[in-house]
């Protein structure tokens, strides 16, 4: 809570004082350590609230000035936090005697205003005692938020494919000046994946990925390796090199797509399968232990004068549940009505986009026919 120098970090347990919180708390009175001296929470000296409180110090504490800082504003801000939270009722006052917390307080080193350390680890240190005591968040709550939000200090997001339809926007041009250029023209939005093209990781390798994330921090990034062999190994080469996902030919052998999935899933990344020249996707399917996490119906670009292959969506789905179904090949703006009827989750786009005279303009006019909003386009961030 706060921000600046002054920020405050509140990690809190509270419990009874017979069972482990408890211990904790004579654990943590009678086991010091350097620069982590515990003290005893007071709203001014000889007036401790009730549960009575153990605060840690996070930070290594080096000096007086330091030392000043946890026993003084700090010190005040958490104990007034629990004697209020007791006078709000959110900790029963007939439980006062039987509780105790242990609240591990953040003081930043350069942290010099006193008056909002007071004020941020007062803030914190209730909300931490009301979320507690409310079993907040829920599961269902952290499963919806997990997908949505980025930590401060790590300063970029991990995007995951939760909130279908999406753009993938695939780059097959092996000029990876032009394909950096293009990227920055792509207008950011939550429902874009930039795809490195075969073509351009045959040229460059995976350290093409690194490039990419140089340009767009935030993107969803997947390499189109078509692996045939070696799974396994391919999709750790992707993960090393922080892609988000990688795509395995249908045509490989079930081995091979097993593996890949498997070591995909080890590594934190997603494996997409692609049907181009694969007759019997669905007999594909049917043989591997774990479904890939994306199915791309796909129309390679020498044959783009025969039909869409997106007719057995449904089919596919009835299979792999859980997977997404992107469709590839020829997609341009009229048929994206089409794709979205048939179920599909992510329209692949290439050249449509790629090599428009204006790239930003024409990616504007697809993600808008995605009729998407962004995720948290009209949410006020301090709602949480």
């Amino acid at each position: 809570m706060g921000q600046g120098s002054e920020l405050a970090h509140v990690d809190l347990m509270i419990g009874d004082k017979g069972g482990p919180v408890g211990q904790a708390f004579a654990n943590g009175l009678t086991q010091l350590s350097a620069g982590h001296t515990p003290l005893l929470s007071v709203i001014r000296p000889n007036l401790p609230p009730k549960p009575s409180t153990l605060i840690i110090p996070k930070v290594t504490v080096k000096n007086m000035d330091q030392a000043a800082r946890i026993f003084g504003p700090a010190q005040s801000a958490v104990a007034k936090a629990v004697a209020d939270s007791v006078e709000e009722g959110v900790i029963p006052k007939d439980q006062v005697e039987d509780l105790v917390i242990v609240a591990s307080v953040f003081i930043h080193p350069e942290a010099q205003d006193y008056n909002k350390i007071y004020r941020y680890n007062y803030g914190a240190t209730k909300l931490a005692i009301k979320r507690a005591l409310e079993g907040f968040p829920d599961i269902d709550t952290v499963l919806e938020e997990s997908n949505k939000s980025t930590h401060a200090i790590m300063g970029f997001k991990v995007t995951r494919l939760w909130d279908p339809p999406y753009l993938q926007i695939a780059f097959d041009n092996p000029n990876l000046e032009f394909v950096l250029s293009a990227i920055s023209e792509i207008p950011k939005s939550d429902h874009v994946i930039i795809e490195a093209g075969t073509p351009l990781i045959k040229r460059y390798g995976t350290d093409v990925i690194s490039k990419i994330r140089q340009v767009r921090p935030d993107a969803f990034i997947v390499a189109d390796l078509k692996t045939l062999d070696t799974g396994n190994l391919e999709a750790r080469m992707v993960a090393d090199a922080a892609g988000d996902a990688i795509v395995v030919s249908a045509l490989a052998p079930i081995s091979t797509i097993d593996k890949l999935i498997e070591e995909a899933h080890k590594t934190g990344i997603y494996a997409v399968m692609d049907t181009l020249n694969q007759q019997d996707p669905i007999s594909v399917l049917k043989q591997l232990k774990v479904m890939p996490d994306v199915i791309e119906l796909h129309r390679g670009i020498d044959i783009e004068g025969t039909e869409h292959a997106w007719g057995n969506i449904a089919e596919i789905k009835k299979i792999a549940p859980k997977a997404l179904v992107a469709v590839a090949g020829g997609v341009r703006l009229d048929k994206v009505p089409v794709a979205l009827s048939q179920g599909a989750d992510i329209l692949v786009v290439g050249r449509a986009i790629t090599n428009a005279k204006d790239v930003r303009e024409m990616a504007e006019q697809f993600i808008n026919s995605l009729n998407k909003p962004e995720i948290d386009q009209f949410r006020v961030m301090t709602d949480f």
